[in-house]
């Protein structure tokens, strides 16, 4: 925590001796977005350059006061959390003051700017992510305020812990994690009782694309473990990004790609490949729309698809197709498919990418 206050002393006191010399205080942040200062690295994935540019938000242009105002604002408050030793979510920080905020919006992109600015991780700034992510199977650990969380009795869901980083005695007889990409697919799997039938493995869900949390105890579960850790996702560009998120990282989060990836994630389904091997009639695929098309070009654009041939091919074979498809189209083979059938045989006999 000293370290954190440090920090936010040294850019608070840069204002002032801007004050003091009657020049105009400005805030250096990171183009967090920008390609340009993204690397790709196999070991870790997408990661922000040592040298990126940057760009200025000054306290005497129109166009950026505002925002100067209110980064102050925030690390003012993360300031006085560190200090008491509490914690506030985004969402939290957001309604202290919402005519002031503006939106949601604005509050994530300045805790972001701050946490890189700053080179301090989110949560050592006592910033909390709402949860929105869901967790079951062969898992058992203690919270942070000692609560003993047991997910392995029973097909109960739990939440994400909101401070992945705070939890303890993580058990697992888990012989792989299963990240699925969409809550009903997720639900469906615990109904059928997946988890205990094939192999004991551990679930996680981000209900689409997955909130800091989510990430986070992903690869916290394959730090612990050292498990495989397979992905199961629509046949379409959406499913793809995400899939991608989750091994290589997103380019606004590059900052924190050390504690986020995991490269060694494998794309278990869906995959066009299965729809053709067992002859999904075409009338249950969906037509890509423009948004798709543009998606996946870009996708394809990217520099660790050069990495993986065999993703490479299965994206192009999507492309060629111009057709995409949900999850849900194996129950039109029947009803528990997915997990009698389809699951159980891509694990045994391979057929991930």
């Amino acid at each position: 925590s000293s370290e954190v206050l440090e920090a936010i002393e040294n850019v608070i006191q840069g204002v002032l001796q801007s004050l003091a010399q009657k020049k105009a205080p400005v805030l250096t942040v990171a183009n967090r977005a920008d390609w340009r200062n993204i690397e790709f690295k196999d070991s870790v994935g997408l990661q922000m350059i040592p040298g990126c540019t940057t760009k200025q938000i000054r306290s005497d242009c129109p166009q950026s006061a505002r925002r100067f105002a209110l980064m102050l604002k925030i690390l003012s408050m993360i300031y006085k959390m560190v200090q008491s030793n509490t914690y506030a979510t985004k969402r939290d920080i957001y309604y202290s003051d919402t005519q002031l905020f503006g939106s949601q919006s604005v509050v994530d992109q300045i805790i972001n700017d701050i946490s890189c600015m700053l080179k301090i991780p989110r949560r050592s700034l006592h910033v909390l992510s709402t949860t929105k992510g869901f967790v079951a199977g062969n898992l058992s650990y203690t919270e942070e305020d000692g609560t003993k969380v047991n997910c392995t009795c029973s097909a109960t869901v739990f939440t994400v812990p909101s401070n992945v980083q705070g939890i303890k005695n993580l058990t697992s007889h888990a012989k792989f994690i299963l990240i699925v990409e969409k809550d009903a697919t997720f639900q469906r799997l615990l109904d059928d009782d997946f988890f205990n039938k094939v192999s004991p493995c551990i679930m996680i869900t981000g209900r689409g694309i997955p909130d800091l949390n989510t990430r986070l105890l992903v690869r916290k579960l394959w730090d612990s473990f050292q498990i495989p850790v397979f992905t199961l996702m629509d046949a379409d560009p959406h499913g793809v990004e995400i899939m991608c998120v989750y091994k290589y990282g997103s380019a606004s989060m590059s900052f924190e790609a050390h504690h986020l990836t995991v490269p060694s994630v494998k794309w278990l389904g869906l995959l066009h490949f299965d729809l053709r091997r067992l002859n999904i009639c075409k009338d249950a695929l969906i037509p890509f729309t423009k948004q798709d098309e543009n998606k996946l070009a870009s996708i394809l654009k990217r520099p660790y698809i050069a990495c993986q041939p065999l993703w490479k091919k299965e994206l192009e074979i999507m492309a060629a197709s111009k057709l995409k498809a949900e999850i849900q189209v194996l129950t039109s083979l029947s009803s528990d498919y997915l997990s009698r059938v389809y699951l159980p045989n891509k694990l045994q006999f391979g057929g991930w990418l």
